[in-house]
């Protein structure tokens, strides 16, 4: 019998003013049209690290690993919208988070887990996927509209993050917290 993969990433949370905000900003895109799906606001998180699918025993290992990462209390903030595109077709609608400390924060994981055999991030991106895009019209307007939209710059402090299980529904993905990680 095969053992039970585990599709799992690392991560921030954010605060339930933030996820009101996103909502704010994602009634606002859905007032163009666009094929696609919104993120669920039960969702919405910062990846710091993807780590696919992997054994219960590499999970134990990825824990102890992150268990070694020190790290102080820092701010995060919500800037601008924008759009990644695939071959000129917009694709995920995302929110940036600033905060240098996120950028320091996912290098130490990304060294961590370089230890136990994961490749390092080619570019991180500090941000929030808030809407995926399969299909849109007007691609240019569509791009104008995202960027144009205007974002309270709500900041919050961070002191902990967490390594989640994925699970893929046809109803979404659910997240469930394997361990969490605090500042020191």
């Amino acid at each position: 019998m095969s053992e039970e993969l585990i599709r799992s990433f690392i991560c921030l949370e954010v605060p339930s003013e933030v996820v009101k905000e996103v909502a704010r900003i994602q009634e606002i895109l859905s007032n163009k049209p666009f094929q696609g799906k919104i993120t669920g606001l039960e969702n919405l998180h910062l990846t710091l690290k993807f780590l696919g699918e992997i054994s219960e025993k590499k999970v134990e290992e990825v824990k102890e690993e992150l268990k070694k990462i020190s790290f102080s209390s820092f701010e995060a903030k919500i800037l601008e919208t924008g759009i990644f595109s695939f071959r000129g077709n917009p694709k995920i609608v995302w929110i940036k988070v600033g905060g240098k400390e996120i950028f320091d924060l996912q290098r130490k994981i990304d060294e961590a887990m370089l230890k136990i055999g994961f490749k390092l991030e080619e570019r991180f991106m500090s941000h929030m996927t808030i809407a995926r895009i399969k299909h849109v019209k007007d691609k240019k307007a569509f791009r104008e509209y995202v960027e144009n939209i205007k974002t309270k710059k709500i900041s919050w402090k961070v002191n902990e993050f967490f390594l989640k299980k994925s699970e893929l529904k046809e109803s979404g993905p659910v997240y469930t917290n394997l361990e969490k990680f605090s500042s020191t």
